[in-house]
């Protein structure tokens, strides 16, 4: 007698197999995403990386910066190193030519203060070049031509005011170059300044075409930007303090010329008092 419960359990069977086959089949396409990632992300990096780095300058080191900012910037870069070259140059011609002034005037001062009368003091310092022995000549040369004048009074006037001539002259010539080192430090940050704007401005342009903010891709810009203000300040800082230190020793340099005056002066008014002034030959 055949049993009526194995066609049931035959038909549940093959109704099991069915469903595992479609399972089977619907879970395959899930796994293939979570398989194709690994796969993928490899082949894009390669080549994120290289235009990554192709944006990238290759030397970020200062000259590297100056190669790669744009004509602009480098054009207030080279601006701002040449202001700088000034700047020492005129730093050590200024200070030779000061510190040999104001040598040449202290040992002329000491002579003058030891001298008794004009004729002594032109044999001691001489008629070579410097401003004490322009100030002998000058008063030695007004004594000469008021030989013929009635009165002594105003032969001090005079030279007095030839003294006073002399020293500004002098002071004018000192001064002489160190109006460069004030331009210098007074412009020099604003220079610089303008070539950060410019280079900070073209990196901006350089953001809108790539359509970029990755910061590694933005900060070599501003850092070739802010390199030019860098400059700036190292270009105007040493003008500065030349320029102030300068403005001192060239007072004291003025001080020591009005003290070489007063002890000419004084020399004179010695030589009125005992009718003696120098002759036409001593200013020679």
């Amino acid at each position: 007698m055949p049993n009526p419960l194995l066609p049931l359990s035959c038909g549940f069977a093959a109704l099991l197999s069915a469903g595992a086959a479609l399972a089977q089949e619907a879970g395959a396409p899930a796994a293939d995403p979570a398989i194709a990632v690994p796969a993928a992300a490899p082949a894009v990096a390669p080549i994120a990386a290289p235009i990554a780095n192709a944006m990238l300058p290759h030397d970020l080191s200062p000259w590297g910066m100056f190669m790669a900012a744009s004509p602009v910037v480098q054009a207030v870069m080279v601006g701002l190193a040449l202001a700088s070259v000034a700047t020492w140059t005129v730093c050590l011609a200024k200070a030779l030519e000061l510190s040999s002034a104001r040598r040449k005037t202290a040992a002329a001062l000491q002579a003058l203060e030891q001298a008794r009368s004009l004729t002594q003091a032109a044999e001691q310092v001489g008629f070579d070049k410097g401003p004490a022995a322009s100030l002998l000549r000058a008063v030695i040369a007004e004594a000469h031509q008021s030989a013929d004048a009635p009165s002594r009074e105003g032969l001090k006037e005079r030279a007095a005011s030839r003294l006073e001539r002399i020293e500004a002259a002098a002071g004018r010539r000192m001064t002489r170059g160190t109006g460069i080192l004030a331009s210098i430090g007074s412009t020099a940050p604003f220079i610089g300044l303008f070539g950060t704007v410019w280079g900070i401005m073209t990196s901006f342009i350089g953001i809108a075409k790539t359509q970029t903010t990755n910061l590694a891709v933005v900060a070599p810009g501003i850092a070739e930007a802010l390199l030019a203000t860098a400059i700036g300040l190292v270009a105007a800082i040493p003008a500065v303090v030349i320029y102030n230190a300068f403005s001192r020793s060239i007072g004291n340099y003025r001080a020591q010329l009005g003290d070489a005056s007063a002890a000419v002066l004084r020399l004179l008014s010695r030589d009125i008092d005992r009718h003696a002034l120098p002759r036409a030959s001593a200013a020679e």
